[in-house]
């Protein structure tokens, strides 16, 4: 009865964990020999047989008859007179089975068997678990806000598996309270001990793009494909596009009459600035259409280097440099080209690196962030609109000026 009575209780597991009858036994053995091992040395002779859903567990230990006095292996051999009070017609070399209550092998034993059985399913559902959101990496999941800690949001799905949203991960405009539904893609997930560490990220570029297979239909049939994707999340995006069909405007069926169709992917994305360009295999086309809105005059390209000069028409300067060098960067990005801007028509113009003996390079170098490494890009610009943009104050700035003007004046 008490082996019963003790399998009753370790098969309540059954029910809380949703493990499969057969995953249950094999457990339940492993859980029992291990015990087997430790109280009898060896668990090659025992038979174990387990019905979970009855609740029944019998131990059955096999030892060979051998002549009283000759007994050398006790768990293997059992001697002639032992065998005959459990069956008088016993002779020696006959095999001997005797059931082994579970009683028997202490109590101590017995908390520790329920103690490794509570180790090894937490082991397989987290086996399970990991096995299941490995296959969902890239892919957009759904979850809960639970607890909001400094520098991570902690998730709970459906099921109540815990997922991370750590703060780097995040789109700087995003705030979540208690209970919000948060959407982003599974990144990564990887078995720390033996619980799975499961991140999300809502600033990957991958999530962007999964958010176009999502709410644009023609990208999720297929017909437009997705070719490359750039970010600066919550700030601008750059989505490259094309279509193997000549009737689709792959641009044109991703945004939508007026944006209708991508507005819910900038609202997702925090009123990110999102912009959809045509793919071409032609590099000079594509820097060209990268750097929209702004329009570009002409580009030479130096492919060893992985340059490009672009020259555009002085009022298209700032477009394509973009609010805080964001245009531009992006461009850079999705091309793989590194691209300088000139400005068409101006005669007399310096790089900025001819006053390295008289502006420090790291100043010239927060110019060269918004795309501004000629003297004449720099005077161009109204003052108070460079301090906002880059990370110098205005007196360095004013600096700057005086001695790019004096340049320029001789």
């Amino acid at each position: 009865m008490e082996n019963i009575a003790l399998i009753e209780s370790f098969s309540e597991f059954k029910d809380d964990k949703f493990i499969d009858r057969v995953t249950l036994m094999a457990i339940l053995e492993d859980v029992f020999r291990n015990a087997l091992k430790k109280k009898f040395g060896s668990d090659d002779n025992f038979d174990i047989i387990i019905n979970p859903d009855k609740g029944d567990l019998e131990i059955w230990r096999n030892r060979i008859v051998v002549e009283d006095g000759e007994v050398e292996e006790p768990n293997e051999e059992i001697s002639l007179s032992e065998a005959q009070k459990i069956e008088p017609d016993f002779e020696v070399g006959e095999d001997v089975s005797e059931e082994v209550k579970l009683m028997e092998l202490g109590r101590r034993a017995i908390l520790a068997l329920r103690q490794n059985l509570i180790s090894k399913i937490h082991e397989h559902d987290n086996t399970n678990i990991y096995k299941q959101f490995k296959d969902l990496e890239g892919e957009i999941y759904t979850a809960e806000v639970h607890h909001i800690r400094h520098k991570a949001i902690i998730l709970l799905d459906d099921d109540g598996n815990e997922i991370i949203l750590p703060k780097d991960r995040q789109i700087p405009s995003d705030f979540f309270r208690k209970g919000d539904n948060v959407r982003g893609i599974i990144e990564s997930v990887e078995l720390k001990g033996n619980k799975p560490s499961i991140i999300m990220s809502r600033s990957s570029p991958k999530f962007l793009e999964q958010l176009f297979f999502q709410e644009i239909p023609e990208v999720f049939d297929g017909l437009i494909t997705i070719k490359k994707v750039v970010r600066i999340p919550g700030e601008k995006a750059k989505v490259a596009v094309d279509s193997y069909d000549d009737r689709i405007d792959p641009v044109g069926a991703c945004v939508g009459m007026k944006g209708s169709r991508i507005h819910g992917i900038v609202r997702e994305l925090g009123n990110e600035n999102i912009d959809v360009i045509n793919w071409t295999a032609n590099p000079q086309l594509l820097v060209t259409r990268a750097l929209s809105p702004a329009r570009v005059s002409s580009v030479k390209l130096n492919d060893e280097k992985m340059t490009a000069q672009v020259y555009l028409k002085p009022e298209e300067v700032s477009k394509a440099i973009g609010r805080g060098g964001h245009n531009i960067r992006l461009a850079g990005h999705l091309t793989g080209y590194e691209i300088d801007v000139f400005r068409e028509g101006v005669e007399e113009d310096v790089e900025l690196t001819e006053f390295s003996d008289e502006i420090d390079t790291w100043i010239i170098e927060e110019f060269k962030k918004i795309g501004m490494d000629t003297a004449r890009s720099v005077l161009e610009q109204d003052i108070a609109d460079l301090v906002k943009r880059t990370d110098l104050e205005e007196e360095t700035i004013t600096e700057v000026v005086r001695i790019l003007k004096a340049e320029l004046e001789e």
